[in-house]
């Protein structure tokens, strides 16, 4: 059974099959793909067959011979309706995941068969519609040739079929499939900023959003630029009741959008809780026509990104209360963060990576960040230190907004030296993100890491928030004792005196080739006794 390193390292390893053909950003799409493919056939067989059985197979091969017999008796199109109510997809006994690994080791793979198994999932319901859309079984990229592409697909099917979903527990699949999520952004580098926040930001954002909410059951949670869905997933690690958490999410690249999607059933989450949308969250504002107000609001959108700012945006209720001003063209950083809050619960808490120019940026943005500290919305300022995502090396920050606060403080955090070194990144590690959590919680100054600023502190400085101004790290220069300075000259200009007294005469017991060698040593000695 794979499980914890096992099954990461079996993982790891159908990534080993593809990385040597496509690079990362192209690999990890049907490496994911095929394990979720995996997925819903495993647990769709171990479904049959506690159907027909009330029990778990021991093995794949057992549920897939009782699920052939069970499908040659009269009672198929019966069975068949009862596994479409509670898994919301079928497969014939051909389409399964171990029937298609049957074939690969018996070198009769078909790729039409596998196809077949991917338009019949996305098919059967409006929940997995294009979900394969992007595992391309007939790219060039698997090689050239039919033979060679099938054979590559075939490969990653039998290393995959290490993968033991039927006895994995819990959110073990789930994580592993995050872990590979984390490795591909890191081989991806600079793309991976749309689909992946780093472990430390996204414990940060997750544990300070739900704050105080951890105990909510039912429990609402947004993310509009979600990526893989990863920064809302992580609240379930928070939730006293994780089974009930109810995500909405949007995002606009349809192939993270899937990605997403998939992140969402093999962390267990069931169908009815899942809310996600593919589309451009500024363009046009989601969700409007069900919940619209969240209890917490998750959001790493792209930094200093380009969007119309149309005037017709000045209308939208999202922006309109902000002095007749919108985020400028060349940085829609305050539109995110406006239809984040605009879709936050009076109760709720919001958390946003942006990069520092949010804080001390003027004309449009100032009046902008005016108007929400005067309304009190900006709740604390956490600086992040710098090399922490994979889309850019400057450093970010993390804002905390509340809705209807009698208070107008703002706590700032400096994390900025919070991290290790990492190969390619920068690293928080969980003694680095308690630390933030505990600096958070207890809400007070704190010399040299937090300050807690009254709103008056913040018109003194004309509502510019760089946390410097704010929280002092700067070191005090030791003093200086002259008199041990002047004798420590002393000691190094006798010392220069000594060796240049001992070069001087090594120099003088030479012999020369020539005059001109001669002159210029003779020279380069009464140098050396002026010094």
């Amino acid at each position: 059974m794979a499980e914890g390193k096992d099954l990461l390292q079996v993982l790891w390893s159908g990534a080993d099959v593809l990385r040597g053909k496509m690079d990362a950003n192209e690999y990890k799409t049907y490496l994911l793909g095929l394990v979720f493919y995996k997925y819903l056939s495993d647990s769709y067989l171990a479904k049959v067959y506690d159907l027909i059985k009330d029990e778990s197979p021991d093995n794949l091969e057992e549920a897939q011979r009782v699920y052939e017999e069970a499908m040659e008796s009269d009672d198929a199109k019966e069975l068949l309706g009862e596994i479409k109510k509670s898994k919301h997809y079928t497969l014939d006994p051909d389409m399964t995941y171990i029937s298609i690994l049957n074939a690969a080791k018996n070198n009769s793979f078909n790729r039409e068969k596998l196809q077949a198994a991917f338009n019949r999932i996305e098919e059967s319901d409006d929940l997995f519609n294009g979900l394969f859309a992007d595992v391309d079984l007939y790219s060039n990229r698997l090689g050239t040739g039919d033979q060679k592409q099938s054979a590559t697909i075939a490969e990653v099917i039998k290393v995959l079929a290490g993968v033991d979903i039927i006895h994995t527990e819990g959110d073990v699949l789930g994580n592993a499939y995050e872990y590979l999520i984390g490795q591909f952004a890191s081989e991806t580098g600079k793309k991976a900023g749309e689909f992946y926040t780093p472990h430390g930001p996204a414990q940060i954002l997750c544990r300070i959003a739900i704050f105080g909410q951890e105990g909510r059951k039912g429990l609402q949670v947004y993310d509009p630029c979600m990526g893989s869905g990863s920064l809302m997933l992580s609240c379930r690690n928070y939730s006293k009741e994780p089974d009930y958490i109810k995500y909405y999410g949007q995002e606009l690249m349809p192939s993270t959008y899937n990605l997403a999607r998939m992140n969402m059933f093999l962390h267990g989450v069931l169908p009815e809780n899942q809310h996600l949308k593919n589309g451009d969250t500024l363009d046009a504002d989601w969700p409007t026509d069900e919940d619209t107000e969240f209890d917490v609001v998750t959001m790493n959108p792209p930094y200093s990104a380009n969007w119309s700012a149309a005037e017709g945006f000045k209308q939208d209720e999202r922006f309109m209360d902000y002095g007749g001003k919108l985020a400028p063209k060349s940085k829609a950083d305050y539109a995110f963060l406006l239809h984040g809050f605009y879709h936050l619960k009076q109760t709720g808490t919001m958390a946003i990576v942006l990069p520092h120019g949010v804080l001390f940026r003027g004309a449009a943005e100032r009046v902008i960040r005016e108007m929400l500290l005067e309304n009190g919305a900006i709740f604390a300022v956490i600086g992040l230190p710098s090399n922490m995502f994979y889309n850019t090396s400057i450093p970010t920050c993390i804002l905390v907004l509340k809705k209807h606060r009698e208070r107008r403080d703002v706590l700032f955090i400096d994390a900025s030296k919070l991290y290790e070194k990492g190969k390619k990144q920068n690293v928080m590690s969980e003694e680095h993100i308690d630390k933030v959590l505990e600096l958070y919680i207890a809400r007070e100054s704190v010399d040299k890491v937090a300050y807690l600023a009254s709103i008056e502190d913040i018109k003194a400085n004309d509502y510019n928030l760089n946390i410097p101004r704010y929280v002092d790290t700067s070191e005090e220069e030791p003093e200086i004792d002259l008199r041990q300075l002047s004798e420590s000259i002393r000691e190094t200009s006798r010392a220069i005196r000594e060796g240049n007294s001992t070069l001087s005469e090594m120099l003088g017991e030479l012999t020369f080739a020539n005059p001109e060698t001669k002159d210029v040593v003779e020279d380069f000695i009464s140098v050396l006794k002026e010094v």
